[in-house]
């Protein structure tokens, strides 16, 4: 018998993130570790008289892909996987890793020669994301988490543990998680009303970040559930056309940031005219260097947003949990969204998050909104 857990979050991926439609193709893709899960949107896409496609691949092969592939194998992309990501209408992918150290001693080198092979990939997905709620061909997209020992490991938790704080994140501790998805839905909605329309965001924290973005024109987004589950951000891109480049300042970031397996400690990025003009970690800088020289506009900043579930308080080196948590900002090199009117085309887009909870502030166009990483104002996020 299925963890009943499971089968709700099923049931909110089918029916709420993607809202998936009798005659769509639906891709389900993930470890056959987190076959319980698998199952259970499997038998949610058939009751709501779609077309499942189960894509399921274990961790290793991209382990082995790394390891053994030439140049000219890191370079091909399959038209089979063009052709897939033009003509599905919904993808829920499940990250479900056996071991999340298994890519951090490849080659950096090789990771960026892949990573910028894909890029006609990344960008139809894009596009079709970003087109509106009416069109046709609209992606609609969610990803999820199935806990395993690896991920329990470096949140360092039992499985158990991490099981309880995997699926509270998600309300799905709850009887109706959609009913409360929604409710967290309005509740952030009121922070994008107040966004709407603003110029700038300056970002203060007493550790050294001290970063200005330039928001003027830019869309912002509710993340409540349909794209990334758990959610619980509001983000936007910076606006790289304004005439003092969108971005400027410092960010040290307080977080290690993890990206294909590789941590890289205490991050610092100074910002001139939206681009990362000097970089430093105290571990994984030589990694950190490649990444931002990926491709041309590796170093610019693609996306910019405030996490509000107040639901995750822990850091657990999972980008989907961290950059959610509550107090805490985050922000990403590399592609950004088209449907914020960030159209930055890169193979990398790394998310990397500071937290204000230890003292800090965000402003907005001189009106302080968040201190020591509570909202000011009732009836936002965490202020009931």
């Amino acid at each position: 018998m299925r963890d009943p857990r499971i089968d709700r979050l099923a049931r909110v991926l089918v029916e709420y993130s993607v809202s998936v439609k009798k005659g769509q193709l639906v891709r389900i893709t993930g470890d056959p570790v987190a076959t319980p899960l698998i199952e259970a949107l499997y038998e949610h896409v058939l009751r709501a008289g779609a077309h499942p496609y189960v894509r399921s691949a274990p961790d290793s092969l991209n382990e082995m892909f790394y390891e053994l592939a030439n140049d000219e194998q890191l370079q091909f992309v399959s038209p089979l996987a063009l052709h897939e990501i033009d003509t599905i209408h919904a993808s829920i992918g499940i990250w479900a890793e056996t071991n999340t150290k298994g890519l951090s001693r490849t080659d950096p080198r090789k990771q960026g020669v892949a990573g910028k092979a894909r890029k006609p990939i990344m960008h139809t997905f894009m596009q079709r994301a970003a087109l509106g709620e009416d069109d046709p061909r609209k992606l609609r997209w969610t990803g999820t988490l199935f806990p395993t020992l690896a991920s329990a490991q470096d949140a360092e938790m039992s499985l158990r543990q991490y099981e309880e704080f995997v699926f509270k994140a998600g309300h799905l501790d709850l009887d109706d998680p959609v009913g409360e998805w929604k409710k967290i839905a309005a509740a952030q909605q009121k922070v994008v009303d107040y966004l709407t329309g603003k110029k700038n965001i300056h970002f203060h924290t007493p550790q050294g970040t001290d970063l200005h973005v330039t928001v003027e024109g830019m869309t912002w987004i509710n993340c409540c559930g349909k794209e990334n589950f758990p959610d619980g951000e509001v983000f936007t891109g910076p606006n790289l056309k304004a005439a003092d480049g969108g971005v400027n300042g410092v960010v040290r970031y307080s977080f290690p940031a993890v990206h294909h397996g590789v941590e890289v400690h205490d991050i610092e990025l100074h910002f001139e005219k939206g681009r990362v003009t000097r970089a430093k970690a105290s571990k994984g800088e030589d990694f950190l260097l490649k990444m931002l020289d990926l491709d041309e506009n590796a170093r610019n900043l693609g996306e910019i947003a405030v996490g509000t579930n107040y639901a995750i308080t822990d850091y657990s080196k999972n980008t989907l949990f961290d950059e959610k948590i509550g107090g805490t900002f985050h922000a990403a090199v590399g592609a950004g969204y088209p449907e914020t009117g960030n159209d930055n085309d890169s193979g990398l887009h790394w998310d990397m998050v500071c937290d204000l909870r230890q003292g800090g502030t965000i402003t907005v166009d001189g009106e302080v909104i968040s201190r020591d990483g509570a909202f000011v104002f009732e009836g936002w996020p965490g202020r009931g």
